[in-house]
């Protein structure tokens, strides 16, 4: 069985920062592309940033600078470090697992990340 579970969201003011963890289990981590995506209600979802085993990344244009990927492989984790934080960040955040950069196969339950002053 499949599990992704997130933590880390929270509401924070403008300019601060949050940390988002997720912990893998039931997939072989070393070879999945794990991914950061956010999704508000009547939208798409959104791919923040990936990573691939290679240690490979993508950040959508309006993060780059200000969030970091990175994957732990021993312990099944990957972590998005969200810096800078933006009103328009304010999302629920879901940690996702898959075989390509672009297509999840798994999604987490998601964690709210609030950003308001």
């Amino acid at each position: 069985q499949v599990q992704l579970v997130e933590s880390g969201g929270g509401k924070v003011q403008p300019g601060e920062s949050l940390t988002l963890s997720c912990t893998a289990s039931g997939i072989p981590f070393m070879s999945t592309v794990m991914h950061w995506y956010r999704h508000a209600a009547g939208r798409q979802p959104e791919l923040v940033a990936a990573i691939t085993s290679a240690m490979e990344t993508y950040y959508l244009d309006s993060v780059k600078g200000r969030f970091t990927i990175s994957r732990d492989n021993a312990k099944n984790t990957v972590t998005l470090q969200m810096d800078r934080l933006r009103v328009a960040d304010t999302n629920a955040y879901f940690c996702t697992a898959g075989r390509t950069m672009w297509s999840p196969d798994y999604w987490g339950q998601g964690t709210q990340v609030t950003v308001s002053s």
